[in-house]
C-alpha cells in the first residue's frame, strides 16, 4: 500500500477535481447543468451529488484499487449493512449541504476521509466557492490549500482567551429542533452563526469566524461521511470534537449515524460546554 502522504496527495487532487465540477453545476456552466432534484427520505439528491460521487470513486479506485480499501460513498451506500471488515475504508460525501447548494448560499463542501480502527487518519475538505481545500493527517496536522499555495493551520496558537459569553456558535440554517433551540437559547454564549455545510461551519472554526458547532440528533442524526473529514482538520489544527461526555467519535461501526450531542470547538472551554450542555438538556427532557 502506497504511504499515507501519497495517499493525501491523490485525495487533495481528487478534491479539486471534485471542486470544479460542482462549481460547474453551481454556476451553469456545465452542458445540461439541469440539478434534476430527487428527494429521498426527505433529503435533496441532485444530479451534482451523483457526478460528483461517480469522479470520486472512480479517481479514488483507478489511484488505489480496491484490494486495500473499501468505499462508502453517501450517494451510493444506500441498504449496505453492517460493518465493512476492510481495515482502511474511505468515507465519502461528494456534496454536503445539498440544500444550500440549491439555494445558492455558497456553503456547501466536499468530504474525504480514510478511517481505520474507527477513527480518521486523513482527510480532505473542499469548498468550491472559497476555493479552499482543507487537509490533515493523523498527527500531521493540518493545512490550507489555495490553487498555488499551501499554509498550515494552528488554531490553538492565535485563540485569544476571551469570557464564554463572547463566544460565537455557528449553527445550521435547516437541520434544528425544539431540543436544539433549548440549547442554543440557555448556552450562555448568544452570539450566533448561520452556516451550511458541516464542513464549512468546521472552517469558520479555523478561520476563527466562530468557535462552537453543536450537533443533536433527533429523529435523524448526522451521517459518519458528514463528520469524518471536517473532524479531523479541526483537531489536527488543535480543536476539539467530542460527544458531550467528552468520547470520541467512532466511524464504520455498522451504523453509519452519529447519535447524540457532538460538540466541536477550538478548544476555548470544551469541556464546561459539554458538561453544560448535558445539564440543559437534563432540565429540557424534565420539563
Amino acid at each position: 500500500m502506497k504511504d499515507l502522504q501519497e495517499i493525501l496527495a491523490i485525495a487533495r487532487q481528487v478534491g479539486w477535481g471534485a471542486a470544479d465540477i460542482l462549481q460547474s453545476y453551481y454556476h451553469g456552466t456545465i452542458k445540461d447543468s439541469n440539478l434534476e432534484i430527487e428527494y429521498k427520505q426527505n433529503e435533496p439528491v441532485t444530479a451534482a451529488d451523483i457526478a460528483t460521487s461517480q469522479y470520486i470513486l472512480d479517481n479514488l479506485q483507478a489511484a488505489l484499487g480496491n484490494e486495500d480499501f473499501a468505499y462508502i460513498s453517501e450517494e451510493t451506500y444506500k441498504s449496505q449493512q453492517g460493518k465493512n471488515n476492510s481495515q482502511y475504508v474511505w468515507i465519502i460525501d461528494p456534496l454536503d449541504g445539498t440544500r444550500d447548494f440549491i439555494d445558492k448560499t455558497g456553503d456547501y463542501a466536499i468530504h474525504i476521509a480514510l478511517v481505520t480502527e474507527n477513527r480518521p487518519v486523513l482527510s480532505v475538505v473542499s469548498l468550491p466557492e472559497s476555493e479552499k481545500l482543507y487537509y490533515a493527517t493523523k498527527g500531521g496536522g493540518t493545512f490550507v490549500e489555495t490553487r498555488n499555495s499551501s499554509i498550515p493551520l494552528q488554531i490553538s496558537l492565535n485563540l485569544d482567551t476571551k469570557p464564554l459569553e463572547d463566544l460565537t456558535l455557528v449553527v445550521s440554517r435547516s437541520h434544528r429542533n425544539q431540543r436544539l433551540n433549548y440549547l442554543l437559547e440557555n448556552l450562555p454564549c448568544k452570539n450566533h452563526k448561520s452556516v451550511g455545510s458541516v464542513g464549512c461551519k468546521i472552517a469558520t472554526i479555523l478561520e476563527q469566524k466562530a468557535d462552537i458547532y453543536i450537533s443533536l440528533s433527533g429523529s435523524s442524526a448526522p451521517k459518519d461521511w458528514d463528520i469524518a473529514a471536517p473532524e479531523l482538520i479541526l483537531t489536527e489544527a488543535g480543536g476539539q470534537f467530542t460527544h458531550f461526555d467528552g468520547t470520541p467519535l467512532q466511524y464504520n461501526t455498522g451504523d453509519i449515524s452519529q447519535w447524540g450531542g457532538l460538540l466541536a470547538s477550538n478548544g476555548l472551554y470544551h469541556e464546561d460546554l459539554c458538561q453544560q450542555s448535558e445539564r440543559i438538556l437534563a432540565n429540557f427532557s424534565n420539563s
